[in-house]
Parts: structure tokens; C-alpha cells; sequence
């Protein structure tokens, strides 16, 4: 490994790692998921499916895409809340007093942007609004097309059980009303959000040494948007 590559690797060690681990993880989901599928459609004497055809399916797809809407609402909401709204004692929140979108000298924004400021963020108009509030415009974009695409997929694979049973088919606007529909959807979202507000919480009273998300191990509960 050269020098240049061991350095990539070192200064992209969290993003390497984790996409390392998405990787791996959707493909144990799909093994795990085509064996349950395969149970599912031996138990009524049907023939099982190879690992390709599964994983062009809408019940893999319709998996994917509930847990993919699930963690990008998860993500906006933070980005979104915690411009407003702040919790005495956490990290994870801005500090005291400090609520609100800030002016431009405290964002380094307009006649306040550096020499290494990106481009959109010294100029003006509609390319500074837009660029001061992209991460969650595309954080929330991602949440809406994947949700859309959980309905596509879901109603795909509750009709093609329906068919098994032979039922009639739902179309996508009944199958928004469906219970199908939102258990799938409900599930996730309460999981997500219990994650963040347990971390919003308990990062005030607990700590891990050396971790951004946490305050350092001396500083007191009552510090607030300070990180280790």
C-alpha cells in the first residue's frame, strides 16, 4: 500500500468504514431475506427464487427503502430541530441562547466569507440561500423519493401476496391508507426517533472518551454544545 493510499484510507477511515459496512450488511440482508422468502414460498408449495431474481423483487426492495426513508426523516429532523430548538446539557445541541438560523458574520456568510469559503457561500441571493440550507433540502429530498419508493415497492409486494391468496389487487392510492402501508412506515420512524432523543439525553450525563459526540469526561451536565 502506497503512502498516498494509506493516506486516503487514514483521512477517510469513518465514511470508508461505514460504507464498508453497508455494503455488507445489504448483502447479509439478502441472503437472510431471500431464505425467508424461499420458506414462505415453499410453505405454499411454490417454487423458490435464485439470489438474482430476489434481489430485483419489490419485497427486497420495499425493505430497503423503508429502513433508507426511516433513517433520512431521522436525519432532516435533527438537521432541521436543532436550528430552533436546543437541550440543556447535550452535545448534541446548539448552546443556550444561540437558537435560530445565526447572523451572517457568525456563518461566515456574504462580505464575512473566508479565502477558503466554498464559492456559493460569499455569494449572494438565491445561490447563498440555497446553498445555506442544502444539506437539509437533500436530506429531506432523499426521505420523500425513498418513502415514494417504499409505496411503489410495498404496494408491488402486498399485491403479489394478494395474488397468492388470490385476492383482488389494491391500487397505490388505497395502498397509501393501507395498515400495510403505515406499519411498515410507523415501525421505523418510532425506532429513529427514540435513537435520537435517547442520544440527545443521555449525552448529557454520559460520556466516551475522545468522541465528538459526546462532552468531554470532565465537563458538567449542565454544559451545553460542547463536544469532546
Amino acid at each position: 500500500m502506497t503512502s498516498t493510499v494509506r493516506r486516503f484510507v487514514k483521512d477517510n477511515g469513518l465514511g470508508l468504514t461505514f460504507g464498508t459496512a453497508f455494503l455488507l450488511s445489504v448483502t447479509g440482508q439478502a441472503f437472510a431475506g431471500r431464505a425467508a422468502y424461499n420458506n414462505d414460498l415453499v410453505a405454499q408449495e411454490l417454487q423458490p427464487v435464485g439470489m438474482g431474481d430476489y434481489v430485483t423483487s419489490s419485497d427486497f426492495a420495499v425493505d430497503i427503502m423503508e429502513n433508507w426513508q426511516s433513517e433520512y426523516l431521522q436525519f432532516f429532523l435533527y438537521i432541521f430541530l436543532t436550528v430552533w430548538l436546543v437541550q440543556r446539557g447535550s452535545p448534541e445541541s446548539k448552546a443556550l441562547g444561540r437558537a435560530g438560523s445565526e447572523s451572517d458574520e457568525e456563518q461566515r456568510t456574504g462580505p464575512h466569507a473566508g479565502p477558503d469559503s466554498p464559492r456559493w457561500a460569499a455569494a449572494g441571493g438565491i445561490r447563498q440561500r440555497l446553498y445555506s440550507h442544502s444539506l437539509g433540502l437533500v436530506m429531506g429530498t432523499i426521505f420523500l423519493l425513498s418513502w415514494f419508493a417504499q409505496s411503489i415497492c410495498g404496494v408491488a409486494a402486498y399485491n403479489e401476496r394478494r395474488f397468492r391468496d388470490l385476492e383482488a389487487p389494491l391500487s397505490w392510492g388505497r395502498y397509501l391508507f393501507s395498515a400495510d402501508f403505515w406499519d411498515r412506515t410507523l415501525q421505523n420512524w418510532q425506532s429513529e426517533l427514540l435513537a435520537i432523543a435517547s442520544m440527545a439525553v443521555l449525552a448529557i450525563y454520559l460520556r466516551q472518551r475522545g468522541s465528538p459526540e459526546s462532552k468531554p469526561v470532565g465537563a458538567a451536565h449542565t454544559s451545553t454544545g460542547v463536544e469532546g
